[in-house]
């Protein structure tokens, strides 16, 4: 999901006056790279909405709900993805649905691809995520992009993060005056405790 993303903010440099071309008129400056093709693959649904969202607001401001779902239909390709696009394309064209917005249409695209599936891959995938060489930054990072449609929230989630972070950190903070209660205290401290002791 991450390649996505970065794959979309490619910068079309003009000399040395990159940074100030990006101003107001950022769409006219940017260089969007091509969505790689989703092919009904569960575990990739969520990015690929996140990126086609990206697009949508970089390139496609002021066009009809009918023409951004044509262009989101235009990379399903492939496996079980073709039949269900084939699907979609004839009941767009019958008049038997109609996308109010876009994300009617991704929620739709979701249901039909995600459904548990992705939710069960990403929990497993947070239940087996440990920090081991990774900075703390990178480590809430990629646990933050996981958990985001796990299911997990709350103390669990919490639990999950510290069972997967390093032990001498976790230590530190569990035995603080004033231990971490929230997921986000537990992000805050943790970086912060994690930066000090690689600057020193």
């Amino acid at each position: 999901m991450q390649a996505q993303i970065q794959a979309l903010l490619v910068v079309q440099g003009e000399g040395g006056r990159r940074g100030e071309e990006v101003g107001s008129n950022m769409g006219s400056h940017m260089e969007v790279a091509k969505l790689a093709i989703f092919n009904g693959e569960a575990g990739k649904v969520g990015g690929f909405i996140m990126a086609c969202r990206l697009y949508l607001k970089m390139k496609m401001r002021g066009t009809s709900v009918e023409e951004q779902v044509q262009w989101v239909l235009s990379y399903v390709q492939g496996g079980s993805a073709d039949v269900w696009k084939e699907n979609v394309m004839e009941e767009l064209e019958s008049g038997e649905i109609e996308y109010e917005t876009v994300e009617e249409f991704f929620t739709n695209l979701r249901k039909e691809f995600g459904g548990g599936k992705e939710e069960s891959i990403k929990a497993a995938k947070l239940r087996r995520m440990e920090q081991g060489g990774k900075t703390m930054e990178e480590y809430v990072q990629e646990f933050k992009r996981t958990a985001r449609g796990s299911g997990y929230e709350g103390r669990p989630l919490v639990e999950e993060f510290k069972r997967g972070m390093n032990g001498e950190i976790r230590r530190k903070l569990m035995e603080a005056e004033n231990p971490p209660t929230s997921i986000e205290q537990w992000y805050r401290r943790a970086t912060a405790l994690d930066r000090n002791w690689r600057e020193s």
